[in-house]
């Protein structure tokens, strides 16, 4: 069983043509509702992907019978929610133009709840975009932790970053948060990647980088043609700790993740064009060749 902690949201998907500059405008092409949150897409995805999983996550008095949560446990998620009545379910608003970059607007709603509530002791647990320091608690209490600071590394103190690399086993981040983590421990990339014993750095377009055991290896995209960037992330982590879980390397976890995250922009919305596992072990031979034999199952 994989643990997912972090946020559960309603994402708000908009398109514009170009970002303003300050105090100017520009017009919105396109606005679509979905369902996302960091943890939530991540956990959907490893759901997808037939490996069980628990959503340990924070939602609203609203969110009691709506679609999302019949959404969830009809992919088989488990759900572990802190529920704040008074307060909203996240909501996340993504602008992206047309180049393909993003800006991010995040209303925290129920999630503050994070800070007050007790961390639980979880066995193989991937700490997503949540409170600094309920997910420092809940790094320090698991086994097998993973690590995605994601947009909330701007709220994490340098102290609350150095407990968290200490217990994790895998860290997860893009290039613009490496440089995040550096900045914020005036440490080098190459000092923080020799803290963990997998990371795994998002370039975009140009792949992903991992960095086991002193090496590094270059994982290529799997073209497709893209429709919307949204959620690409959180489904190479998706895939990444499925097949981790399942017992396969750091590096072919890499590739299955570049195959999830390519079924994911092929659609607009985070959890709206997820592979099932056979989905994707047909696109991964398609790029990559025979899918390896795991070395046995992670639990």
């Amino acid at each position: 069983m994989i643990h997912v902690v972090g946020h559960t949201a309603i994402d708000h998907i908009l398109r514009v043509p170009h970002f303003p500059d300050r105090n100017g405008s520009t017009f919105v092409s396109s606005h679509q509702v979905f369902f996302g949150g960091g943890a939530a897409n991540t956990a959907a995805g490893i759901a997808r992907l037939g490996v069980p999983v628990t959503l340990v996550s924070a939602v609203g008095g609203e969110f009691a019978g709506s679609d999302y949560e019949r959404w969830l446990k009809g992919l088989g998620v488990a759900t572990r929610f802190f529920v704040v009545p008074e307060k909203r379910t996240p909501t996340a608003f993504v602008f992206t133009d047309d180049p393909g970059d993003q800006i991010t607007y995040f209303e925290w709603g129920a999630s503050e709840t994070f800070a007050s509530r007790e961390a639980p002791a979880l066995d193989f647990v991937h700490l997503a975009t949540a409170d600094p320091d309920f997910n420092v608690r809940v790094a320090e209490k698991g086994r097998l932790a993973s690590f995605d600071p994601g947009q909330d590394i701007i709220w994490y103190t340098a102290d609350q970053l150095r407990r968290i690399l200490a217990r994790i086993r895998i860290l997860f981040a893009n290039r613009h948060e490496m440089e995040h983590l550096s900045r914020i421990l005036d440490q080098t990339k190459e000092a923080i990647i020799g803290q963990v014993p997998v990371v795994v750095v998002t370039m975009d377009t140009e792949g992903s980088v991992l960095h086991v055991e002193g090496r590094e290896h270059r994982i290529p995209i799997v073209p497709v043609e893209a429709v919307d960037p949204t959620g690409a992330g959180d489904a190479y982590r998706a895939g990444f700790l499925a097949a981790y879980h399942r017992g396969h390397s750091p590096l072919t976890a890499c590739r299955v993740g570049a195959t999830t995250a390519s079924f994911a922009v092929e659609k607009a919305g985070c959890q709206t064009n997820l592979p099932d596992w056979n989905g994707m072990v047909a696109r991964y031979w398609t790029h990559f060749g025979d899918l390896p034999q795991p070395r046995g199952r992670q639990e």
